[in-house]
């Protein structure tokens, strides 16, 4: 079926809330994602949204907007074109506003030719008949699908087809403090069960013993809930695609979800005020995304480390916190398997409008994720994870590329993860990426779940639930939105 476009609502990434966050300058290059640009775009300005007007140049819109993350990916397109003779012209443009601009260049015959897009654009784009389904199976099949993730390459799989080729992504993590539950003979949580138990015992006056997004109706909280429903063995739909929130695994997960709630920091929480809490030493445990890792090590000077033994030593927070990545539902085997760990993330790919200039963008995507894939990656270690980890001819070689990518945000001061956290720990987090998992993304149900989550449905009802109503009326009114979500949908 084709979905009316205002329907394939598009999730916005937590990338972008960082990015947003640490602006300092306006851009210095083409960024396009304000609204007075977009309009620009709408009203007719063909030479910069595409290369199919037989300019010669390729183009590349990009999520990533801030100054410096333009810089660097300008430097790896220039690098391209010096092996290619194929000029790009990078168009940051935030994801909230590629929709209409995609779909007025797309009736006028002028798109980009290659989009650094989410799993839920690629969905609905792909359900428009916008993008190029064929270009992106042609580059997994040349690069190797064994080199990808599975789970990745499933995100963006729509009937069988490929929307769209893998890069890389973020994933939700729990990061905790060791010496804290070291002190409190505490183990490290495998379950959400775990983390609420742990939560409550280490909760005091002075410290919460979990700090995690609570704020109704904020993306925040959208992620969190997801990530610990999923965690809790709760599914967005059944077999049949109706709707499953009412479930008891759901129930159970929100009363997780409530007791982590009533061990956190009082009032709605929400992305700052979260890790404002971690690194003043106020809590003993953070929900939050892979990009708080270069923070903790003190390498983001617009949000330092504030702990009281942070002062002497700005990486005491790293030194003294461990994560966890994936977590098991219930019935999930004793042995640990990895496979069975659930963890929400968010993967970038790039996607080939249809009527792009194919060959180039082709080349293009292939350089990005050979040659300029270490170089990709290293815009933001911590937030763009590999999940392709090597080539044919070396299966991890991109992974231990990644472990020695310096980051931080003052250029003369970056360093890598590696620098600050134990070799289990970075293996761990790349590990946890090959797994990423998102309710409904390559699934005829990827629609419905991307608009889901971008228009914030399931923790818009969340706030009784932290007041004490029973998690079960709370999933049975979560359940009866999602399904006022799926009607428009379809």
């Amino acid at each position: 079926m084709r979905l009316p476009f205002r329907a394939a609502a598009l999730e916005v990434p937590m990338f972008s809330v960082k990015e947003d966050g640490r602006r300092k300058h306006p851009s210095r290059h083409r960024a396009l994602a304000a609204g007075g640009a977009v309009l620009l775009l709408l009203l007719g300005a063909a030479c910069t949204l595409g290369g199919g007007d037989g300019s010669g140049a390729l183009t590349f819109w990009t999520p990533h907007v801030t100054p410096d993350r333009l810089d660097q990916q300008e430097a790896t397109a220039e690098r391209f074109t010096e092996e290619t003779g194929i000029d790009v012209d990078v168009v940051a443009m935030a994801a909230s506003d590629q929709n209409q601009a995609l779909v007025t260049g797309a009736a006028s015959g002028d798109v980009p030719d290659v989009i650094l897009l989410a799993p839920d654009q690629a969905a609905a784009w792909t359900a428009q008949g916008l993008l190029d389904t064929d270009t992106a199976g042609a580059v997994v099949a040349e690069l190797g699908r064994d080199t990808f993730s599975d789970n990745a390459l499933d995100m963006v799989t729509t009937g069988g087809a490929l929307t769209a080729v893998p890069s890389d992504g973020w994933g939700q993590v729990l990061v905790y403090r060791t010496d804290m539950f070291e002190a409190a003979g505490l183990r490290p949580p495998r379950t959400i069960e775990d983390i609420a138990d742990a939560a409550e015992k280490l909760s005091s006056d002075g410290v919460a013993g979990i700090v995690l997004g609570t704020k109704p109706g904020d993306p925040f909280t959208t992620q969190t809930l997801e990530a610990l429903l999923l965690a809790g063995g709760c599914d967005l739909v059944d077999d049949a695609g109706e709707v499953a929130l009412e479930a008891p695994e759901c129930a159970r997960a929100l009363d997780a979800y409530a007791r982590m709630a009533d061990a956190s920091v009082g009032g709605d929480q929400d992305v700052e005020t979260t890790r404002a809490a971690y690194l003043s030493g106020r809590s003993a445990m953070l929900f939050w995304g892979s990009h708080i890792f270069d923070e903790l090590a003190g390498l983001a000077p617009d949000f330092p480390p504030t702990c009281g033994e942070c002062a002497d030593d700005p990486a005491f927070l790293a030194a003294n916190s461990r994560v966890v990545t994936g977590l098991y539902p219930p019935g999930a085997g004793a042995s640990g398997d990895p496979d069975e760990a659930r963890q929400y993330g968010l993967t970038l790919n790039l996607g080939v409008p249809r009527g792009a200039d194919t060959a180039a963008a082709r080349k293009f995507i292939e350089f990005l994720l050979s040659d300029g894939y270490v170089d990709t990656l290293a815009v933001s270690p911590e937030g763009r994870i590999p999940v392709r980890m090597g080539t044919k001819e070396n299966p991890t070689a991109f992974a231990d590329a990644w472990t020695s990518l310096p980051t931080g945000e003052d250029e003369d001061a970056r360093r890598p993860l590696s620098d600050f956290y134990d070799e289990k720990t970075i293996r761990g987090i790349v590990e946890g990426a090959q797994s990423f998992r998102r309710w409904g993304y390559g699934t005829e149900q990827a629609a419905f779940a991307g608009a889901l989550a971008a228009q914030n449905t399931l923790s818009r009802e969340v706030g009784p639930l932290f007041d004490g109503a029973d998690p079960a009326d709370v999933a049975r009114r979560m359940a009866d939105a999602a399904r006022d979500v799926q009607a428009d949908v379809e």
